[in-house]
Parts: C-alpha cells; sequence; structure tokens
C-alpha cells in the first residue's frame, strides 16, 4: 500500500520540481514498501540514503530557481530545507547505528511533511514562478 498517491493536487506548476516531486513520493512509497515487507537493514538502509540524496539535490534544484527568479519568501523556504535535510540525517544516523528503526511513526511524519511541505510552502513557491512566466 502506498505512503502517499501523486496527484494533480500536487501540482506546482513547474514541471521539473514536478517531476522531483513525483521521484520523492516513488522513493517514500518504496521505503514504506520495503518496511511493511519487513526487508532487512541493507535493504532499508540504502533506500533511505536514496532519499535523503536525491531530496538534497531536490532542494538544491528548487533553491537554484530561488536565486534565479529572486524569490521573495527564499529565506524561509531553504529554512524548511535545513530543517528537514537535519531531521533525516538525524534519523539515518541513529538507525545506521542501531539506536532508532523505521517505523511506521517515522513514514507518517515523512509523508505529512511532504504533503504540507509541497501544498503549502512549494505551491506559493510555484505560484510565483508561474507569474513570471516559469512553467
Amino acid at each position: 500500500m502506498s505512503l502517499l498517491a501523486w496527484s494533480n493536487l500536487f501540482s506546482v506548476g513547474v514541471k521539473e520540481i514536478d517531476d522531483q516531486h513525483k521521484k520523492l513520493v516513488e522513493l517514500a512509497n518504496k521505503l514504506n514498501d520495503e518496511i511493511a515487507a519487513g526487508r532487512g537493514k541493507d535493504v532499508l538502509g540504502r533506500i533511505l540514503s536514496d532519499l535523503i540524496s536525491y531530496t538534497q539535490y531536490h532542494f538544491s534544484t528548487e533553491e537554484k530557481l530561488m536565486a534565479a527568479h529572486s524569490y521573495t519568501q527564499s529565506d524561509a523556504h531553504k529554512e524548511q530545507h535545513r530543517q528537514l535535510v537535519k531531521a533525516v540525517a538525524d534519523l539515518k544516523k541513529k538507525y545506521d547505528s542501531g539506536e532508532a528503526t523505521l517505523t511506521n511513526e517515522v513514514m507518517v511524519f515523512l509523508r505529512d511533511w511532504l504533503t504540507k511541505h509541497i501544498l503549502n510552502t512549494d505551491k506559493a513557491f510555484g505560484r510565483e514562478l508561474n507569474q513570471k512566466g516559469v512553467h
């Protein structure tokens, strides 16, 4: 069962960002599926690493667009990015050391963060980019 289903509701109106959001949803769903299937630590650790790496790549893309188009809310948006990267990096460190496990609670946090961030923060970003001719 999917953690999060992509729909046009999540579209921010910028193809590059939407495509990357779809990939993030796919990776989160893959991690969730592997947890549900009881896969081993190596598999989960690799997928979590992939999710972290892709999230950082995606945030870098957004932040380059912010700079290129003088996004008015870039400082607050970047701070949200930093907070998530730190939270997930801390989780990965604890997971790798055996101090934490990947649970449904962790996945609910990830789902809720992605949903809230896309539907609120990224939608506002997308609207401003669209007004500047970026689609």
